[in-house]
């Protein structure tokens, strides 16, 4: 039986479990682990990040796309505090990290030594799986545990490595779980459960679905039971692509970051199956006497957003089948067809401002660029603030492309390393990050982390010289803007002058010509738009109805936003029969 170094093992370990790309800034405390991903840098790819932040995000991109789990490191004391943002986003998003952190050598912990921190605690909170390593022959299987704990809680397991014990031989023997690895098998529906939902969505007179990520892999089973029930489909922001957003009946999302026609579902709707979806604001947007059906996997869920009516502790794939078999066709009715009227009139709005040349731009010019330049695999990862408003809204995915974003944690900077992350795992697929100017200046360093490794990602920054989502928030409270104000920078020139290809766009004629040239580009591309600062449409407190609304409010509300041609719901539902 041989001998290998402990950090060496360890690497083997991780690598049995998948894992191509580890992400991380070395630190005098990690160089055993440094020496080793040397050692193995055939069979596992060390991606050098200029900020832990921005490998910890690079990691979660990975795992988000993926599904597998992402590997990130930062050594002790500063580069283990930096990992924390992004590990915070893992757990807030449920998906799988390892986060390996150094730690001064064993002979000097407890010593208040240069850098060293008791990092257990910091740790406590973010983690479903938290050790310090104690012996060096351990290390292969406390490593082993982390990531099955990390799988099977879809959280972030952290290992604290001290220095000496990476550098120890121990005997190479150590078998890993990883073959044994298996996914649990979902709950099934129970028939009676299924009759007693049917017969509510049944005599529904406006039904919806609403979907999460619980439905990922069964857009199809959505739209079949969309078009039984005759029932509009919303979905949370981390499902947006579920099914494609040109289907007639997906309406986006609710909410601040929705659709007017998501909105005005919600508000309406009668009868709510919620089918995956953990979704926080739903109190917010889906009105408290409707009926709720809520399916999901986990129990601990039912109940913790809204009042529910029944429950089924279920899959929802297998229970949209079910439902599927019991049911029968229902009848066109008027709220089936005003809110399919409804998505078609948004739309149309949305495509009188795609040939706009006013200076500075509007959005959906970009928009329209960025779809019609996308390939049908493409990813995007998308940061925080009106962007995130404006990805949900305006880019046109189908089931066979990816969004992200940093959904529940919410951290601006999100973008540019999560597409890192994805470009590494899928160098052949179409990566775009997407970003406002605030966002991306906060990690704009690890556009380096692109250039060193020329991964072939198109980054796009909205600049608008603003905080715009919290400009917005400041508006209505009625406060004075405070903090909001960014000054512009020409952040394509600066891309260029890092080595990426730059890229700065100020009228519709300089976009259409640099989408033309993308083509002919290399590497990574930094595509600087300056867009106006309108807010985008405020569609969580729509003012358009002056049936039902101060006639004067509602033409000042369409002027500033230039809605006259967007069509209340009341309104359609009456032009549909209702």
């Amino acid at each position: 039986m041989g001998q290998l170094n402990a950090a060496d093992a360890m690497l083997k370990v991780i690598e049995s479990w998948g894992v191509r790309n580890i992400y991380g800034l070395p630190g005098g405390s990690f160089d055993s682990t440094m020496n080793a991903l040397h050692n193995r840098q055939k069979t596992i790819r060390y991606i050098q990040v200029r900020h832990e932040e921005a490998g910890a995000l690079a990691a979660v991109g990975e795992a988000k796309v993926t599904g597998q789990i992402g590997v990130c490191f930062g050594s002790a004391g500063p580069g283990a505090v930096h990992l924390l943002n992004g590990l915070y986003d893992a757990q807030a998003d449920r998906v799988p990290i390892l986060a390996l952190v150094g730690q001064v050598p064993t002979a000097t912990m407890n010593t208040n030594y240069f850098q060293e921190m008791n990092e257990n605690p910091m740790f406590a909170d973010v983690a479903v799986y938290n050790r310090t390593v104690m012996t060096a022959a351990q290390l292969p299987g406390v490593v082993d545990e982390a990531i099955r704990r990390a799988y099977a809680e879809r959280g972030v397991a952290v290992i604290t490595l001290p220095k000496d014990l990476g550098w120890q031989s121990i005997v190479d023997d150590y078998v890993s779980s990883a073959p044994l690895h298996r996914t649990p098998l979902l709950p099934q529906p129970d028939a009676a459960q299924v009759e007693a939902a049917w017969a509510l969505l049944a005599a529904a007179k406006r039904p919806l679905l609403y979907i999460g990520q619980g439905t990922r892999g069964a857009g199809a089973e959505v739209l079949a039971l969309s078009a039984l029930l005759q029932a509009p489909i919303l979905s949370s922001a981390l499902a947006k692509g579920v099914v494609a957003d040109d289907e007639p009946a997906y309406m986006g999302s609710a909410g601040r970051v929705a659709s007017k026609p998501g909105v005005e579902v919600a508000q309406a709707a009668d009868t709510v199956l919620m089918l995956g979806t953990d979704m926080p604001f739903q109190a917010y947007f889906i009105r408290p006497d409707a009926t709720y059906i809520q399916v999901d996997t986990d129990a601990t869920k039912f109940g913790r957003r809204h009042r529910v009516d029944l429950a089924l502790l279920a899959d929802a794939k297998a229970v949209m089948q079910a439902l599927l078999s019991v049911g029968r066709q229902l009848p066109s009715t008027p709220w089936y067809r005003a809110a399919l009227a409804n998505k078609r009139n948004w739309r149309d709005w949305i495509a009188g401002f795609e040939n706009d040349a006013a200076t500075p731009l509007r959005v959906e010019p970009l928009f329209k660029a960025i779809n019609d330049y996308a390939t049908g695999d493409a990813i995007f990862q998308v940061d925080v603030g009106n962007v995130t408003i404006n990805g949900m809204r305006y880019l046109r995915l189908n089931p066979k492309q990816r969004f992200t974003t940093s959904g529940w944690y919410g951290t601006m900077g999100y973008a540019l390393p999560a597409a890192i992350g994805a470009s590494a795992h899928y160098p052949k697929r179409q990566v775009w990050s997407i970003s406002g100017d605030g966002g991306y200046a906060m990690v704009m360093q690890d556009l380096l982390t692109q250039v060193k490794y020329q991964l072939p990602i198109i980054n796009v920054i909205l600049t608008n010289e603003s905080l715009g989502f919290i400009e917005a928030e400041q508006d209505d409270t009625k406060q004075p803007h405070s903090g909001v104000a960014l000054i512009d920078a020409d952040y394509g020139t600066a891309a260029t002058a890092l080595g990426a290809t730059g890229f700065e766009v100020r009228t519709l004629a300089d976009l259409r010509d640099v989408f033309a040239a993308l083509p002919t580009t290399t590497g990574p591309v930094v595509i600087d738009v300056k867009i106006s600062n309108l807010r985008p449409l405020p569609v969580e407190q729509l003012v358009l109805d002056d049936q039902t609304q101060d006639p004067a409010a509602v033409a000042a509300f369409k002027q500033r936003y230039s809605a006259q041609d967007l069509v209340p719901l009341r309104e359609l539902l009456d032009q549909a029969g209702a």
